[in-house]
């Protein structure tokens, strides 16, 4: 494990940032490289996305890859980048609060110093977790933080609205019940991806009373107007890996069809991305 001291640090500073006066914009990585294009581009600090890690290494989303292989990509990211790392980790690779408390000392281990906990099971059935296994979840996630000394900083999601669960008119009032939760357990933040209006944005805003963090994207409000309406936190997902992959599609249908190559223009040069891995 990094000196526990730095790692420390690192979660205070992680931390702060949640409480800031502006709101921290996490455009997320899913290896090293884009995770040093982000911090070249100036952002405070990285979140990586557990789809886009799944995918560049040929999984599926959904806990599919090994709680090992996402952190070891984890940890390839924070013994590069000199910003906390806060790792999406998905349910927590296990059932169980004991599976959650090693995937958090592995996260530790890795040098990151944040973490996503969803409460999304996979299971059209039951596609939320028991509200109270969740909050045993994240009551083992910070207790084996405290006891090694490093203040994790936890970011706590519920799937209610991007899973579309139960009838529109209870989403709100579910999400917040199990936001609340999360919130009065120790979560230092609340993830409701899949809400994009702003006036619901702006309700759980003055309900919470809490960081909160949302998922935006094409359609989604402006960050301006998500920093004016109090969220803390926006971050993107899997988009910057899927938007990549979409260009590498371009560049190959061009390369293939009229055999030209202006979907190449753009890209860093071979001396710029050497140096910034050096």
């Amino acid at each position: 494990m990094p000196g526990h001291s730095s790692l420390a640090a690192k979660a205070d500073v992680l931390r702060q940032l949640h409480r800031g006066p502006k709101i921290l914009v996490l455009p997320n990585a899913w290896d090293v490289a884009s995770a040093r294009m982000i911090e070249e581009a100036g952002a405070a600090a990285i979140a990586t996305s557990s789809a886009g890690v799944a995918f560049s290494l040929g999984y599926p989303d959904g806990e599919k890859i090994s709680r090992e292989e996402m952190l070891a990509v984890v940890a390839r990211i924070a013994a590069k980048v000199k910003i906390p790392v806060s790792a999406d980790l998905e349910a927590g690779y296990g059932d169980r609060p004991e599976d959650a408390a090693q995937t958090a000392r592995a996260l530790m281990e890795s040098g990151a110093v944040g973490l996503n906990l969803e409460d999304g099971t996979g299971d059209r059935q039951h596609p939320l977790a028991d509200l109270a296994l969740q909050l045993e979840k994240i009551a083992a996630v910070l207790e084996t933080a405290r006891s090694a000394g490093v203040p994790l900083v936890l970011n706590a999601r519920t799937d209610i609205y991007l899973r579309e669960v139960g009838s529109p008119e209870t989403r709100f009032d579910e999400a917040l019940r199990r936001l609340s939760a999360f919130r009065n357990a120790g979560a230092d933040c609340l993830f409701i991806p899949g809400v994009r209006d702003l006036p619901t944005i702006e309700r759980f805003v003055r309900d919470l009373r809490h960081p909160i963090n949302v998922l935006a994207g094409p359609g989604s409000p402006t960050i301006p107007e998500l920093q004016r309406a109090g969220i803390a936190r926006v971050s993107v997902g899997s988009a910057p890996a899927r938007a990549a992959l979409g260009l590498t599609r371009r560049i190959a249908e061009e390369l293939l069809t009229s055999g030209t190559y202006r979907t190449l223009e753009g890209a860093p040069s071979h001396a710029e991305v050497n140096r910034m891995l050096t």
